[in-house]
């Protein structure tokens, strides 16, 4: 296992915490190169993935833009122009709500369900060569709980 300090050849760092955050962005920006590197082949960006997967997850419910954007993981994503780009991919559609004709809903078609399958499958298998334990991940989260209270 490589330390952060010789990863990126710092021999000191202001405090422990500071230690911790450069460590948790470094290992951010590789798992983020491996998450693009893993949805090239099903030309997604991350954020389309995760607004796939939320559309999955309420189908076949239509979500509105506002819902997709309070689930979003990425909050600085703008949900309208990612529904463009997947609606020119036709993996959703956008049709008015029967409720509220002020109101857009958005749903995953056919084919977005099979790329989301298809893009989560491989996901998976990615992140399942990150080298922790179960009992390390639930640990991890545990901790970035912490961070965001």
């Amino acid at each position: 296992m490589v330390k952060i300090d010789q990863e990126i050849q710092q021999k000191k760092f202001a405090s422990p915490k500071h230690k911790a955050l450069v460590n948790l962005l470094f290992t951010y920006g590789q798992i983020s190169t491996l998450q693009h590197r893993t949805l090239k082949p099903y030309e997604l960006s991350v954020q389309q993935f995760n607004l796939l997967r939320i559309l999955r997850g309420q189908f076949p419910k239509p979500s509105s833009i506002k819902l997709i954007t309070e689930r979003m993981i990425d909050k600085m994503s703008n949900a309208s122009r990612l529904v463009d780009k997947l609606l020119s991919k036709e993996l959703v559609e956008r049709k008015s709500s029967k409720e509220d004709r002020r109101q857009v809903d958005i749903l995953i078609t056919e084919k977005g369900l099979k790329t989301i399958e298809a893009a989560s499958l491989a996901m998976e298998n990615t992140m399942n060569v990150l080298d922790i334990t179960d009992e390390d991940a639930e640990q991890l989260s545990v901790l970035l709980d912490k961070l965001r209270d």
